[in-house]
């Protein structure tokens, strides 16, 4: 028999490869093949092996569960469990972004400064989102590339995009060439938030590398609304300063 199962937090051929030897080493499994894109595991087995089984034979940074796609649901009591989980692996990211909005109101709080808030939000946003990118500059690329359009194709953009994040908060925080930094912001982000919604659109289930591969973040519609919020003050910034 054949099961297809999702195993999140593989980042590259080596996570693949490290998955498949890990399960294959299984009693009853007679072969496993891992879809990295997909974030799928299909494993030929001998006889049902449990999902507890094979999570112990994984390393405790892959979580294997059962495929979606393949299982009905007879109680809406799973998808609560659902979104309740999902919630708990976003909560760093919501934080992140509760620490950041807080900050940018206190720097325009007195006298209010809307134009100084957008630019402070902005320039926080990329010091603290490049700073996790930054603590695995190896494994970030990888994981980048399997839903960023341009990091497919030109794998060394995703080698360089956390310096782009980092020099772009620094533009925007100093107050530098910030007509120059948002229209990169336009294109860098309008990029990512294409290959975003294209992965949300194919219901895969990768990691995000929003906050780089440090901490484990599902790839949900919180990364659509996240990169959204900066077009959306880009383009509010733009037509403040060309009109």
């Amino acid at each position: 028999m054949k099961h297809t199962y999702i195993v999140t937090g593989m980042t590259c051929n080596g996570c693949k490869a490290s998955v498949e030897n890990a399960l294959n080493t299984v009693a009853e499994v007679e072969n496993v093949s891992v879809n990295l894109e997909n974030a799928e595991a299909t494993i030929k087995m001998s006889e049902h092996i449990t999902i507890e089984t094979l999570q112990k034979a994984l390393s405790y940074k892959y979580q294997i569960s059962e495929n979606k796609k393949n299982v009905f649901k007879t109680t809406s009591n799973f998808n609560v469990e659902d979104e309740k989980s999902d919630l708990k692996q976003l909560f760093p990211l919501f934080l992140i972004f509760g620490y950041i909005i807080i900050s940018a109101i206190l720097l325009n709080n007195n006298p209010w400064d809307t134009n100084g808030f957008m630019l402070d939000f902005m320039g926080l946003f990329y010091i603290v989102f490049s700073f996790f990118k930054l603590l695995d500059l190896k494994g970030f690329p990888e994981s980048f590339k399997m839903y960023d359009p341009v990091a497919k194709v030109v794998p060394v953009y995703g080698r360089v995009y956390p310096f782009i994040e980092l020099a772009l908060g620094v533009f925007f925080l100093m107050r530098i060439q910030i007509s120059i930094a948002l229209i990169i912001t336009l294109i860098i982000l309008g990029m990512t938030t294409i290959g975003v919604t294209k992965t949300l659109l194919d219901k895969k289930s990768i990691q995000c590398a929003c906050l780089g591969t440090a901490l484990k973040l599902p790839m949900t519609k919180a990364t659509f609304i996240e990169n959204s919020i900066m077009i959306i003050m880009a383009v509010i910034m733009l037509l403040k300063i060309y009109n």
